[in-house]
């Protein structure tokens, strides 16, 4: 991730807007996930403004970063979230978002998910099983209600990402099968407690090419056509996220400018509303993990490792996903160093970098672990019993705990 307006130098100290990370860290110790409201706000702006052409409704993906306020500060813009368990769909219910702009997706929804997913009269359920939509029916039946539904239809469409995060292609687990389309709205006429209303797809995250994008919306468009010649009206046209972003200081990430020019024609004129649900590309780059640097550590053969107080337990997506996060010393030194940057947990994996080039630092320095704010926080663990780390919430020159680091009773409240 290129350095912005949101995290940059000022007197060779890096700053979250307009706020020292140093004195965060010293006030609110470390790990310390820091969060730019400002970021977050410029993105959602951004998205909105490239498909502005179209009828739509920009759902976010409350699976990237579902930290309260983050859906506070994104439901006090007007965007709707798209769920994928009950505790997502209870965490954004609390914040007071409305149910009418909340969808829900999960390829495994439980009786007891889709049971509070109906009494709570969402937008649109989303099935992803001819199995699933029997057990929505017969639950809706129960509760004598007819539920709106959504059909998650896999394009079979193979997207180059990493093949952990592919999931338009007919190998994986998600959707139905665009060939089994016409099997699947005939089984729903014989359904009569669900209300067949929209059709979905999602075939990946970080997309940089816009092709397999444009390529699998004509699919779903022409499922649409089957789904209207049988009958059915389709009033939402929901064609997921991924849309990417730059992880990596000089790679470009394909901008959401492109895709909107690219699928704003063929969706222009689809009557119906299109939904979208971009998570990565609205928080991921507004948040670093900030760290100290608790040993400097030299082997035999003179290699350096930087022992840091963040862990895989933290972020693990580069042990995850062999992902790349730029890392930067908070305070520049002018000198130059090759280190490993790795935690302190009880596991090879665990680290954030290898032969990562860095400014010099010294032990009780911090490093700033860039483009954490999608599926950092959300991904952490209590593995090795490390306790959860806090989150603040930037804007301007003032800052809000959002959540408070764990502490080791509540990590044992819950057993017997």
């Amino acid at each position: 991730m290129p350095l912005d307006s949101f995290f940059h130098y000022h007197s060779n100290e890096l700053f979250c807007e307009g706020l020292s990370l140093s004195e965060l860290a010293q006030e609110y110790g470390t790990p310390l996930f820091v969060t730019s409201r400002s970021s977050i706000l410029h993105q959602y702006h951004r998205f909105e403004n490239a498909f502005k052409a179209l009828n739509h409704l920009t759902c976010y993906s409350v699976k990237a970063n579902f930290n309260l306020s983050i859906i506070k500060t994104l439901m006090a813009e007007g965007s709707g979230f798209d769920v994928n368990s009950g505790g997502e769909l209870y965490r954004a219910l609390t914040t007071g978002a409305s149910p009418e702009k909340i969808i829900m997706a999960g390829v495994g929804k439980t009786a007891e998910e889709i049971e509070y997913a109906i009494n709570s009269s969402l937008l649109m359920i989303k099935a992803e099983s001819h199995s699933e939509l029997k057990v929505i029916n017969d639950i809706a039946g129960r509760l004598n209600k007819t539920v709106r539904v959504g059909v998650r239809i896999n394009p079979n469409v193979m997207a180059e990402t990493h093949p952990y995060i592919t999931t338009g292609n007919s190998e994986e687990k998600f959707g139905i099968d665009e060939v089994l389309s016409e099997e699947t709205f005939s089984l729903i006429k014989t359904l009569k407690n669900i209300r067949l209303v929209g059709l979905d797809m999602h075939i990946g995250s970080q997309i940089f090419d816009t092709v397999p994008y444009y390529e699998a919306t004509l699919k779903l468009l022409g499922v649409k056509n089957i789904a209207e010649g049988m009958g059915f009206k389709i009033e939402h046209i929901d064609i997921g996220g991924g849309f990417p972003i730059t992880y990596h200081d000089g790679k470009e990430a394909t901008s959401v400018e492109d895709f909107a020019k690219k699928l704003v024609p063929i969706l222009k004129n689809a009557n119906a509303q299109i939904i979208f649900e971009p998570g990565r590309f609205i928080v991921g780059n507004s948040t670093v993990l900030l760290s100290k640097v608790l040993y400097r550590k030299e082997n035999y053969k003179h290699k350096l490792f930087l022992i840091l107080d963040s862990a895989i337990t933290e972020l693990i997506r580069p042990s995850l996903y062999q992902a790349h996060h730029d890392i930067y010393a908070v305070k520049k030194t002018g000198q130059q160093i090759v280190a490993d940057i790795v935690g302190p947990v009880c596991e090879t994996g665990d680290f954030f970098a290898r032969k990562r080039e860095l400014d010099n630092c010294q032990e009780g320095d911090y490093l700033a672990v860039l483009s954490s704010g999608a599926y950092g926080a959300v991904m952490s663990s209590n593995y090795n019993a490390r306790r959860r780390a806090a989150e603040v919430l930037v804007n301007d020159t003032e800052v809000q705990l959002i959540r408070r680091r764990d502490t080791y009773e509540q990590m044992v409240q819950n057993e017997i």
